[in-house]
């Protein structure tokens, strides 16, 4: 098929101003139509729109911190990123009434554009995977209601991944054969999932069309992929009759699932597309080839620290989301204290309120609310949604409830300084170890990163829970607060900074 052709804006980010987080966080909406300020949707092309002051701008902090920082955990190059990501919750699955998008879903999309939103993703329920409504795992459950959200999305400038599985499948869904899958499933809320092996070969001659075709059939963006992998190298139970092993597999390489996701993604970006992957908790696909856009990470984390020690090192680019509905915070600042100095950024949690009706409907086979976290947490928000239907609602799994009505201002107020941080071109050096941006060295608690392209900026992080001092060598002044020239910095515990240089 021929390459999609994608939406593209010509002004830079950097040009561009985000609604502020008041009119994010509101639950009334815009007229339909209306013009919102929004952050362009796709990284600029800066081949076409710098001018030489910028280049030379650019080209001189680049050797300022080439010069200045001797050894960091990691360097990278920012390109094709789009940090500002959402979730959207199409509405139930299973459900009494199916969803089907409508003006309020449009008011919606233009407040995510407005806050920034770039990449929007919409989770398992806009398929139709225990086929109760004609469609199956790979269709949607209401198919013109689908593509009239599509069509919304698009046409504000924004891009759109669904759900899907290269690994699990319903093991009672008629086309399913045992020959797949392992002995192993995993069964929770409505799912009964069989987790396919990617050394299948039938498995591989049954998914690779109907994943490719999401995108070919309904015009999305690309996929999220929840993988539905368990390691072989330490899979207990013995391969089935049509597993191929051909690769090597231990506990740091995934072999087969390093083949069949390159594949995948190989035919997604031929379509001009996206892929992002999940493996589970705070883990990524063993491999060194490059098998995806971004990772999603975070799922039955805890705490953030524990989340940012495992993932600090991932490669880029990792969307964290650490999950609320088993951890706790101290303040909404918390999630980005622990992402932004590793080049990360949370992806917001929106669209239509998440009810918990899918863990309550008639006929449905669900496991017993005392032994399945996740029916027990589709309950628990179902039984709140019921007492309160006028909010705090809650708007996904991974959400907590009673929901966070700070969620969403103060990831809209993080995301403007962020974009600002990683424009396309950007260079970064991620937990600066040894430099000469600091005249003394950093307290212990304390984590700095730079990225520099037009502008400096340093990111300093107190993961400590006692106040620090910071003196810099140069003179910054901070991007959160009063425009105030400064070279001493008082960090407050488990706080984070961006400061941009001064430039002379």
């Amino acid at each position: 098929m021929k390459r999609r052709t994608f939406l593209q804006f010509a002004r830079a980010a950097a040009l561009v101003k985000v609604a502020g987080p008041e009119a994010s966080n509101s639950l009334g909406s815009a007229p339909r139509g209306s013009p919102v300020e929004t952050l362009s949707p796709s990284p600029p092309e800066i081949i076409n729109i710098y001018s030489p002051d910028d280049h030379r701008r650019r080209l001189q902090n680049l050797a300022i911190c080439e010069r200045a920082i001797r050894k960091c955990l990691r360097r990278h190059l920012i390109t094709d990123y789009l940090p500002g990501q959402s979730n959207y919750n199409l509405g139930e699955y299973p459900c009494r009434k199916v969803w089907d998008p409508d003006d309020w879903d449009e008011r919606e999309l233009d407040r995510l554009r407005g806050h920034g939103i770039q990449l929007v993703q919409v989770h398992d329920e806009w398929n139709d995977s225990l086929r109760l409504y004609g469609g199956d795992k790979f269709t949607p459950v209401n198919p013109a209601g689908f593509r009239r959200f599509v069509q919304m999305v698009h046409s504000r400038g924004m891009k759109l991944i669904v759900y899907a599985s290269s690994g699990f499948f319903e093991r009672p869904d008629p086309d399913f054969r045992p020959e797949w899958a392992r002995n192993q499933d995993l069964v929770e809320a409505y799912w009964h999932l069989a987790e396919c092996s990617p050394a299948s070969p039938g498995w591989r001659a049954y998914v690779y069309p109907h994943l490719v075709r999401i995108m070919d059939d309904y015009g999305v963006d690309g996929l999220f992929d929840d993988l539905g992998y368990r390691a072989l190298a330490k899979n207990p139970y013995p391969p089935t009759s049509d597993e191929v092993l051909a690769f090597p597999e231990s506990g740091s390489h995934d072999g087969a699932l390093e083949d069949l996701l390159r594949l995948l993604y190989a035919e997604i970006k031929r379509r001009g597309g996206i892929l992002k992957v999940h493996y589970g908790g705070a883990t990524r696909p063993g491999t060194d080839l490059k098998v995806y856009d971004y990772l999603w990470v975070g799922e039955g984390i805890r705490h953030g620290d524990e989340l940012r020690e495992a993932t600090k090192n991932h490669p880029p680019y990792v969307v964290p989301c650490l999950d609320m509905s088993r951890a706790k915070i101290e303040n909404e600042d918390e999630l980005y204290l622990h992402s932004i100095p590793y080049l990360q950024f949370p992806y917001l949690l929106a669209g239509r309120p998440f009810t918990g009706e899918r863990a309550m409907i008639p006929g449905i086979q669900y496991p017993p609310e005392e032994k399945d976290f996740w029916t027990q947490h589709c309950r628990k928000i179902w039984r709140y949604y019921q007492a309160h239907p006028d909010g705090p609602y809650t708007y996904d799994w991974h959400d907590a409830v009673p929901g966070r009505p700070e969620a969403r201002p103060t990831h809209a107020r993080w995301l403007k300084h962020y974009m600002s941080m990683v424009e396309e071109g950007t260079w970064a050096w991620l937990e600066i170890h040894e430099s000469d941006l600091f005249p003394h060295p950093l307290p212990q608690e304390v984590v700095a990163s730079a990225f520099a392209n037009r502008e400096i900026y340093l990111v300093l992080a107190n993961y400590g829970h006692a106040p620090v001092e910071v003196a810099t060598s140069d003179t910054y002044v901070q991007a959160q607060g009063p425009p105030e020239t400064r070279r001493l910095w008082k960090l407050a515990p488990r706080s984070l900074h961006i400061l941009r240089r001064r430039m002379l």
